[in-house]
Order: C-alpha cells, then structure tokens, then sequence
C-alpha cells in the first residue's frame, strides 16, 4: 500500500548530533510544501519538545511543539490520566518540565515511589544512581517501572553510546519485573502517532536509522518502514531478522523516492 502519511525520526535522519545531514531541510520542506500528514517522533528524553524546536529551527526546519510526539509526553499524558501517586524520575532537568504537576519525589528519596520514569541519563549513570533507582523498586514490589523508550544506543559525534536501553534491561534484572515501555519500539507509542494522523497503520511509513527500534518496531505494529543509511546505519543492518520495506540512501532522496512511489522497493 502506497504511504499516506510520514514518521520522521530525528537524530540519524535529519541530523547527526550537531552536524545537519545533507538535504534533510529542503525534504522536509518539500514533504510540507505537498501536505503529506507528518510527526516527528524520537526516543530521546534528554531534551523537552521546546528544546528539540529550537535545535531544529536552529538548523533550518520550521516545526512546532505540536508536531514531535516523544515518550516523555506521552508517559506524563497516562500518568496524568491515572493521577498517579509518588513518582520518581530518572530524567535530565530540561526533560522534567515535561512532568510539571505531578507529584515527584526529590531526587535523593530512596523509598516512596509508585511510579519510577526512566530515561536516556547519558554521563550522569554512575554506580549511586543505578543503585537508588533498584532500592527504590526493591522497597515497593508494587511500583511501576516506565521506560521511555528501549534505545540500545545511539550516534553522537564521538562514537556510538549507551542509550537507555541498557540501563533498564539492568533494573528489570535486579528488580525481578518488566518496565512498561512508552516509545520505539512498542506498538501503542507507533499506533498513537498513527491516531494522531488520523490514518491507518498501513498507511503510514516510518524513516529511521534503527532496524530494529525504528523499523522492527513499525513494522510490528502495522506501519511501512524505510530504512537510511546514515546515523547508526550500518551495512549488516540489511542482513539481520528485520527487512526494511524500503531503503533510501538519505532523507534527501525522500521526494524523488515518494514521487516514484515502487521504483525503490529494495532492501540494499
């Protein structure tokens, strides 16, 4: 089925940490220009959508607040709904005001929390932090874990690192209980911003540089995936369990690619 609709991740697409990858503006512009119904939606929690706005406008994209879904709004959004109790956060400080009006503890509570968000902490994991956020979990069999997202990692300008992923995967170890997931990969993050689209699953592509966050997880849930090769892209990628439906070189292609609708289905 043709794509009615486009998910564009960040980071690995449109840029690479600080660095614009080459013809994102004009296809971003382009997909505007036409009135393709369009999100961008990422993992990353170390920055709030304001944040995320202005380093976009920084690099030429014109996009608001309205049209980037991430998974701290949308954990903050279902903690809100539930009037959650005593919430422990594991976020960076600008990511926080995501979570304004919620009862949070301080940061150096131990016990207390029902509900602990765990997020991308980047250098600020040490041996302390990971060892608070377990004891809080160890004091309250009963307490949620919510991780914003399963990144394994990610591209930054000195090499690839540790995402949150792994940081998870360490307290759901130690605590004995899975974490509840909000973003990539999972089918309700991708199946939310298919509603906010207002179109089918099927109907929607996703552009990543993950195979198996941005695309496996699409393609899990009903959506297209197109596969870059920029960011973390790497050639085994296309060797691997998960099939692209498409491949584009970069996000420049997208136009040319979305005009010759079938001429690129390919998966190298």
């Amino acid at each position: 089925m043709r794509p009615s609709g486009i998910l564009f991740d960040l980071d690995g697409v449109l840029y690479n940490a600080s660095q614009l990858i080459d013809g994102a503006v004009g296809a971003i512009e382009w997909v505007q220009q036409q009135g393709i119904p369009h999100l961008f939606v990422t993992n990353t929690t170390s920055r709030p959508r304001a944040v995320l706005v202005e380093k976009l406008s920084t690099f030429g994209f014109s996009v608001s607040q309205e049209d980037i879904l991430t998974p701290a709004v949308a954990a903050a959004g279902w903690l809100r709904s539930r009037e959650a109790g005593q919430i422990a956060l594991f976020v960076r400080p600008a990511t926080r005001i995501e979570f304004a009006g919620l009862a949070c503890l301080p940061d150096h509570a131990e016990t207390g929390a029902s509900y602990l968000v765990v997020g991308d902490l980047g250098s600020s994991w040490d041996y302390p932090t990971l060892n608070r956020a377990f004891r809080l979990l160890h004091a309250n069999p009963r307490a949620h874990m919510i991780a914003l997202g399963m990144t394994r990692y990610w591209q930054t300008e000195d090499g690839v690192s540790l995402d949150v992923a792994p940081f998870v995967a360490a307290l759901e170890c130690a605590a004995g209980r899975k974490a509840m997931v909000f973003g990539k990969p999972q089918e309700a993050f991708f199946h939310a911003a298919a509603e906010k689209l207002r179109l089918p699953a099927a109907e929607v592509l996703m552009i990543g540089d993950d195979i198996v966050t941005d695309i496996g997880g699409a393609q899990s849930a009903g959506l297209q995936g197109a596969l870059v090769r920029t960011g973390k892209f790497r050639p085994g990628d296309v060797e691997g369990p998960v099939k692209p439906n498409f491949v584009l070189d970069s996000i420049a292609e997208l136009p040319r690619w979305w005009q010759g609708y079938g001429r690129f289905r390919s998966s190298a």
